[in-house]
């Protein structure tokens, strides 16, 4: 499982159960036909992610996760993934949840835009916090 990786920039951070979060992200990119050409997270500050938004997207925000798509070919994912710890643990506090849960509900989310998924309209946001919710259920961690 080494097409999925993860990294740190400008935060302290561990991943707890590193090797059942890569078999739990590879199931679910399976459960869709796709396949893994690498996968990087990088887990960084709001400021870093700010950045990345300002710098690549055109967008004067902060947010929570910023994927990007390098894939080549169709039902294959190759992606670097940027997630602000930041904001995973304000937004856990704020929805009384978990950092943890959190954390791995936006993993997937990232998964899931990449997967095809989008969650512009009122519709498809509905759609992705389901499909979020079924996912961090079948986690056997």
């Amino acid at each position: 499982m080494e097409q999925i990786q993860f990294f740190q920039e400008d935060v302290s951070f561990d991943l707890q159960y590193e090797e059942k979060v890569k078999q739990w992200i590879v199931q679910v990119i399976e459960d869709y036909s796709f396949s893994i050409e690498e996968i990087n997270y990088i887990f960084c500050s709001d400021e870093y992610l700010h950045k990345i938004n300002v710098e690549y997207l055109d967008h004067d925000t902060y947010t929570d996760i910023i994927t990007f798509d390098n894939s080549d070919q169709e039902s294959t994912i190759a992606s670097d993934i940027f997630i602000s710890i930041d904001r995973v643990k304000d937004n856990a506090e704020s929805f009384s949840g978990s950092v943890e849960d959190e954390l791995h509900r936006v993993m997937i989310h990232g998964v899931l835009h990449l997967l095809g998924f989008k969650d512009k309209t009122e519709e498809e946001a509905t759609e992705m916090r389901r499909l979020e919710s079924l996912q961090l259920e079948k986690r056997s961690f």
